[in-house]
């Protein structure tokens, strides 16, 4: 059954949306609802509790590159094989993971930090 402000074409019916009121009438909004409005604010600050999060952030990047570099130099420059460079390059990883933990700690209390970072970034 086809209206008379709708028209078939071949066998599928395109039906118009027929709105009630005119253009000029107001929108209707939705109803007011603590899920989109105060909760919604208040679970958005509790993630971005930067310092919290940029303390873990740093840690995890850092410890997860570190274990990563650790397992390289196990694999390919083993004590047993190399008994100066395998412990040398592992001392120097070490070094060089707690100044990256300072440098990372340096950075989230005296700068932006991590997230405030990542969100600039991302924006960009």
């Amino acid at each position: 059954m086809v209206c008379g402000r709708c028209f078939k074409v071949m066998s599928f019916t395109i039906s118009c949306t027929i709105s009630k009121g005119t253009v000029n009438d107001p929108t209707t909004f939705p109803p007011p609802s603590k899920t989109h409005g105060s909760y919604h604010w208040a679970f958005e600050r509790l993630l971005t509790a930067y310092p919290v999060l940029d303390g873990l952030l740093g840690i995890s990047l850092v410890m997860h590159s570190h274990i990563g570099f650790d397992a390289i130099l196990v694999d390919y420059l083993h004590h047993r094989k190399f008994p100066t460079l395998g412990p040398l390059t592992t001392w120097t990883l070490r070094a060089t993971t707690v100044g990256v933990l300072v440098g990372v700690y340096q950075f989230n209390t005296n700068d932006i930090g991590l997230t405030e970072l990542i969100t600039k970034v991302w924006i960009a």
